[in-house]
């Protein structure tokens, strides 16, 4: 059976860098497998993608070498066993408040008797290398949990929350913790208030043994974030890549022509 390189790597204190696929796009999907990321999420919690075109997806990026790890909708039995069977290596669950949503998606990502996924399906082996009866065997010990904190009520539970067992990672979405920290009259949180709610991110990730990590838009934010502490990066998306480079392209070509409203993200 295949083991997971990045949860290796993740408990051996290195970082780890991958990107964020929102397309659903098969071809984008195998084009940067190839690259050399550590690992691609496959955003299924924002894109418009079926549980059929993920299989498919996590397959390429499997039989290239590379981790397929899925964002789930929320921590729901159902959305995490579904991205599992389906051939995913490890989850990303959003909106982790409280030490019972934490526990809720942990359980759902284990067999019994650590959690309570239901034993079935094939792609899954499939795209570890092994059979059946191996993967509900191992698969325990390789599938990966990422747990993210994108509130103030989430960094206040975080010590108890990233000290569970299970738990191998914790991903910040900026732009949501970023809209949490707004104020009750809607103006944003200071941009001192937001690194320091990050720095308590990491702070308490270093305290429980716990890797953190975050999105970032580019190659010097990354290895800055790798340089706080951070281990598992997530460097934009397949879009973003695509629409900076058009943008920039055009813009060479006849800044005229070019829409500066046009989607970046």
């Amino acid at each position: 059976m295949r083991t997971n390189r990045v949860k290796k790597l993740l408990k051996e204190g290195k970082p780890t860098f991958g990107t964020w696929l929102s397309l659903g796009d098969v071809f984008a999907a195998r084009v940067l497998a190839r690259m050399g990321y550590d690992w691609l999420t496959l955003d299924l919690e924002h894109a418009p993608v079926d549980l059929h075109q993920a299989s498919i997806i996590f397959g390429a990026i499997a039989d290239l070498g590379c981790i397929p790890l899925a964002r789930v909708p929320q921590g729901s039995h159902d959305h995490i066993k579904r991205v599992l069977d389906a051939g995913a290596f490890g989850i990303v669950v959003p909106m982790v408040d409280t030490v019972e949503q934490a526990q809720t998606a942990i359980r759902a990502a284990k067999y019994p008797p650590i959690g309570n996924r239901s034993l079935g399906g094939s792609l899954s082996a499939l795209n570890f290398n092994c059979s059946s009866g191996e993967y509900f065997k191992k698969a325990n010990d390789e599938i990966l949990v990422i747990l993210q904190t994108e509130s103030p009520r989430g960094i206040a539970n975080a010590p108890e929350i990233y000290a569970l067992p299970g738990v191998d990672a914790i991903f910040v979405g900026p732009v949501d913790l970023r809209a949490q920290m707004r104020n009750p009259d809607g103006t944003e949180a200071s941009e001192e208030e937001f690194q320091a709610a990050l720095q308590q991110v990491v702070d308490i990730g270093k305290k429980t043994g716990t890797p953190t990590g975050m999105h970032v838009m580019d190659a010097h934010a990354a290895r800055k974030r790798a340089d706080q502490g951070m281990q598992f990066i997530a460097i934009g998306s397949e879009l973003r890549m695509m629409t900076e480079r058009g943008r920039e392209l055009l813009g060479q070509l006849d800044p005229e022509r070019l829409n500066k409203d046009s989607i970046g993200y």
